[in-house]
């Protein structure tokens, strides 16, 4: 059932066939959401819904990520730069058509001082039907939105 995917790395990002890049504002310092993003891969499913389920795999250097409809993704972690950048690479999926496909997380402080610029860049490589049938927009902009409300409402 799963396919095994071409192994990229982050020089793949600024090459992909196709790169879709999101990016927004949230209240929470750029290391409250580093924490959220690689620290705390289990909460997931509490704010970008698309995800039913994320655990960490290899002692933090991998994940497995399942979503909505029954795709499952094994993923490696490329780059782990706390209140940077996190990134991994999807090695195994049963989605069918993706090729390559690795997504990058870019945190800055935001520009009006408060708060974290958040940039997701999902980069890949798949057949024309694939690239045109993608939709990720919503799903970037509900996530950083429930993401922010639940970082906001942690304690530091």
């Amino acid at each position: 059932m799963a396919r095994r995917l071409r192994s990229v790395d982050l020089d793949f990002v600024p090459v992909a066939p196709l790169r879709l890049v999101f990016a927004a504002e949230v209240s929470a310092p750029p290391e409250a959401v580093y924490r959220a993003l690689a620290e705390d891969v289990e909460g997931w499913p509490s704010w970008f819904t698309a995800v039913t389920a994320a655990r960490p795999t290899a002692a933090g250097a991998g994940r497995e990520v399942r979503l909505k409809g029954g795709t499952v993704f094994r993923e490696t972690v490329l780059a782990k730069e706390p209140g940077e950048r996190y990134a991994y690479r999807v090695d195994e999926t049963n989605a069918p058509a993706i090729r390559a496909l690795l997504e990058e997380w870019r945190l800055a402080p935001a520009a009006t001082g408060a708060g974290t610029r958040v940039q997701w860049t999902f980069a890949a490589d798949g057949p024309a039907p694939f690239r045109f049938t993608l939709r990720l927009g919503r799903a970037f902009r509900d996530a950083v939105r429930n993401l922010d409300e639940r970082l906001a409402a942690t304690p530091a």
